[in-house]
């Protein structure tokens, strides 16, 4: 044991230290590490979580990569049909890193009621659709099941439900325009026996979950063609290496977007979270950095005359600025421990309990999200101590202007 680590455990162990005048100074430079890591720890956790949520929701939808035809239709309703006999179908092996791949067509109607009308997609969906995002957002009733025989089976959001006074159970009628309006539309009457609700109003206002059969029918396709492949990627940081791969690997004839494309204006406002996280972060480390500043010139004036003595008896300079700096790190590592035990209680308190509602018509979700994970909460820790302790270095640099024999003057 060196002897700057063992003087200052002594000075810390000691009773005077507790009880000194600055003691109140320790306490606050330690509240504010320790409410620094609480702001911080939020910030990241509640920041990446709600960009993940919404990420998730609106791939739960559309899939990280849509294959279509080109066509002049820009819209979310297929037009121009596919046939499903593609190399890349139902496996897409020439692009690694693609876990799934579904086939799926939608068509614009209205649905009908004695009394009030909505405008809706329906999008049709078979055998191959992964429900694995659907079985999270179902509130009521159960999936639906297109395996077997075309049927009138659908999936309807909570906000359709309310606004239409739908319940599990009931039957449906939804109105769908021929080319020619002169023609009589196509009616079908659906059964609703489920409700989801994925929290992203803006989808959940537009899309019913039916067989895609119906579709097939009512615009003429043939069994084995589809209006859209939904490509689901394993990891979504590969997002733009993936699309380019799959461009690549698919038809010329054919056209491929991602979702960042799809719906550039979400996937842009949600990246501002980023610069509002490294903001955050920044200023919480200041404040901190600056409070433990305070404390050190505090902690050093108190012991002026324990400076001169250590001088005087060989100590040299960067010795007891050691000493002081071993001082400095017990201050913030005892900040950072009660800033991780409030910070990660919050934050469990807020998945398991979702104590922070939100406006889903502002942030898509209905609920603050909470993102957890070992990495980013160590990284967080040592980054803040290493950046206190090198603002550190600098008002610890007033030991060497102290003299050895007016310190030991000094009262």
């Amino acid at each position: 044991m060196n002897y700057e680590f063992f003087i200052a455990k002594r000075i810390i162990g000691s009773k005077a230290y507790k009880s000194s005048i600055s003691a109140p100074i320790i306490k606050i430079g330690i509240a504010a590490i320790a409410i620094g890591i609480v702001v911080m720890m939020i910030a990241i956790a509640t920041g990446i979580g709600l960009q993940q949520k919404i990420r998730d929701k609106v791939v739960a939808f559309n899939g990280h990569v849509t294959i279509s035809n080109y066509d002049s239709n820009h819209s979310n309703e297929s037009s121009v049909p596919i046939s499903k006999n593609q190399d890349f179908y139902p496996e897409f092996k020439s692009v690694s890193g693609v876990k799934h791949v579904q086939a799926v067509a939608s068509k614009f109607g209205v649905i009908r009621t004695e009394t009030d009308f909505e405008a809706a997609f329906l999008k049709g969906v078979g055998s191959d659709f992964d429900w694995r995002y659907f079985k999270d957002f179902l509130v009521e009733g159960h999936l639906p099941d297109y395996t077997n025989k075309r049927n009138e089976d659908i999936l309807i959001s909570t906000y359709l439900a309310n606004r239409l006074n739908f319940k599990v159970g009931d039957k449906m009628q939804m109105v769908f325009a021929k080319e020619d309006p002169e023609k009589i539309p196509n009616i079908i009457t659906f059964k609703i026996v489920g409700i989801y609700n994925s929290g992203f109003q803006e989808l959940d206002a537009q899309y019913i979950i039916g067989d895609i059969r119906h579709l097939q029918r009512i615009n003429r396709w043939d069994e084995d063609e589809i209006g859209t492949f939904e490509v689901f990627l394993e990891d979504y940081n590969q997002l733009d290496e993936k699309s380019r791969e799959i461009y690549e690997n698919t038809p010329s004839t054919f056209n491929t977007q991602s979702i960042t494309d799809r719906y550039y204006s979400v996937f842009e406002w949600i990246k501002i979270f980023d610069k509002n996280i490294y903001g955050i972060i920044g200023i919480m480390i200041l404040i901190a950095g600056i409070n433990m500043i305070t404390a050190l010139l505090v902690l050093i004036l108190e012991r002026t005359q324990m400076i001169g003595i250590l001088k005087a008896l060989g100590s040299n300079n960067w010795s007891i600025r050691k000493l002081f700096l071993f001082n400095a790190s017990y201050l913030i590592l005892l900040g950072l421990f009660w800033g991780n035990v409030i910070g990660l209680g919050l934050l469990f308190l807020q998945k398991y309990f979702k104590l922070l509602p939100l406006d889903p018509s502002v942030y898509y979700v209905t609920e603050a999200p909470v993102y957890i994970n070992l990495g980013y909460i160590v990284a967080l820790n040592i980054g803040t101590l290493v950046l206190c302790l090198l603002m550190l270095l600098l008002p610890s640099y007033i030991i060497t202007k102290i003299s050895p024999v007016k310190a030991m003057r000094f009262q």
